[in-house]
């Protein structure tokens, strides 16, 4: 899949966002390997611990559904209001969670806005160095 395409549907994620509390609305579309896409969008909790980021909302879904080889993940995200978004890379806890089901040096992480110019795709290893996941308990 065009990563433009993959980066349209994480926009199309975003406008389902439950943000009231930061008025700051991520989508997210989780590409399989397989082709079919899941998205997800941050989803706040008045309590805010008990929210969910857009990432691992898309991650959540598609695991729940059996999926868990991924080749791609685009994400968007900014202030509600704003009419031009800037880069939004994901949290640190959302890197961890893709770090759990990915190769970190071949999974891409899409980063977009609503400009198809101002996209930019990173290996996983660049955005988490050093990650700890699942191999590192096999040693």
């Amino acid at each position: 899949m065009d990563y433009k395409e993959l980066v349209k549907m994480a926009l199309e994620a975003r406008e389902m966002s439950y943000s009231p509390y930061s008025n700051f609305k991520v989508g997210a579309a989780l590409l399989t390997k397989n082709g079919k896409v899941y998205k997800g969008c941050n989803i706040e909790n008045a309590a805010y611990s008990p929210g969910n980021c857009a990432e691992r909302t898309a991650i959540f879904k598609a695991v729940s559904e059996g999926e868990k080889d991924f080749a791609a993940i685009a994400i968007v995200g900014g202030p509600a209001d704003n009419n031009e978004l800037t880069i939004c890379p994901p949290c640190g806890v959302c890197r961890q969670v893709i770090n759990e089901f990915v190769d970190c040096e071949e999974f891409d992480i899409v980063l977009g806005t609503n400009k198809p110019e101002d996209m930019r795709v990173f290996k996983l290893k660049e955005l988490l160095p050093l990650g700890f996941g699942p191999g590192d308990l096999a040693k």
